[in-house]
């Protein structure tokens, strides 16, 4: 049965048993965005589009972007440009851009923006003509900075993985002025070795390592990687961790462990110690059961006989009856 209503001027035809068909609502898109204390690192951006199309607009930093599903379709300097497969987008300040899904289901972005002590004005020419790198290893590159400016505490990883970030986009830009350098040296590494053992605790950063070691950034990391088969950020986070486990086998608890050794705070030491050690801090300072001895000969103690549990800062009656349980021996 059909019937004819009118809403305002507008004939709408009603079936009954057909319900009316809802718009469909845009997905709430998902972003997280921080500022890390990562010299040289504006802020990181992540976010989840579906609908969301930027309009033109600029930066006064760089924009180093990959997209982890989906695609991007985005104008540079009046050329169409796009994100295929696995490629590392890399859009210069002051050039105006914007940028809408090329999927039905939108796109999922990692951005960094950096300035210009990473890359200068000089490079903007080349990256406007070649925005789109496809390079496996710096998507790679990327990646691993991502991830260790995702976890607070990790800077100097996170300054390592920028350095050798930097490195290859200068490679890509900047092909015929970049050079191999010198061989790794013996001598830089054991210095630098000899720098963080000397600052375990409070720490360094690259930068800084890179001038009381008179050696560039990138030359560390690998004078370091080719001496000991270990990258810096690696050594000194398993030299934290072994610190550590001889103060929670102490009896200090992890809270206090963490900041005592220089992490950032509990979590952080949590994460690096149950990835190095295969547990977690608190399981670890639990150990196997106290062993129980008997009470020394000659020595005085309350209540029954029985035997005695070492506890590090005295001997206690581990068994016997009633209140004697827990007698100092």
């Amino acid at each position: 049965m059909l019937r004819d209503s009118l809403v305002g001027q507008r004939s709408v035809l009603y079936v009954p048993g057909v319900s009316t068909p809802v718009p469909r609502r845009a997905k709430a898109p998902e972003v997280k965005a921080w500022q890390p204390r990562v010299p040289g690192v504006v802020e990181v951006f992540h976010a989840h589009f579906t609908e969301h199309a930027y309009p033109m607009h600029v930066h006064d930093s760089w924009t180093l972007l990959i997209v982890d599903d989906g695609a991007v379709r985005y104008d540079l300097d009046r050329f169409r440009r796009g994100t295929p497969g696995d490629t590392v987008s890399l859009l210069p300040p002051h050039v105006p851009h914007n940028g809408s899904p090329a999927t039905a289901h939108g796109f999922r972005k990692r951005v960094l923006y950096l300035d210009s002590t990473q890359l200068d004005d000089s490079l903007i020419g080349a990256a406007v003509d070649g925005p789109d790198l496809t390079d496996p290893r710096l998507r790679a590159r990327v990646g691993q900075l991502h991830a260790a400016l995702a976890h607070p505490g990790d800077f100097f990883e996170a300054e390592s993985r920028l350095a050798l970030v930097r490195e290859r986009l200068h490679f890509h830009l900047r092909p015929r002025l970049l050079h191999s350098g010198p061989v790794p040296g013996r001598r830089v590494a054991r210095d630098l070795r000899e720098l963080l053992d000397a600052r375990l605790h409070q720490g360094v950063t690259l930068d800084e390592a890179a001038g009381l070691v008179h050696a560039h950034p990138t030359h560390l990391i690998r004078a370091f990687s080719s001496a000991y088969g270990i990258a810096p950020h690696q050594y000194l986070v398993s030299r934290r961790v072994d610190h550590a486990r001889r103060l929670l086998l102490d009896g200090r608890p992890p809270g206090e462990v963490a900041t005592a050794v220089g992490f950032y705070d509990q979590s952080h030491l949590t994460r690096h110690f149950k990835r190095v050690v295969g547990t977690t801090p608190g399981r670890y300072a639990k150990g196997p059961a106290r062993r129980t001895t008997p009470c020394a000969p000659g020595r005085r103690r309350s209540g029954t006989t029985g035997t005695a549990t070492d506890t590090g800062g005295f001997t206690a009656i581990g068994s016997g009856s009633g209140s004697n349980v827990g007698a100092i021996c």
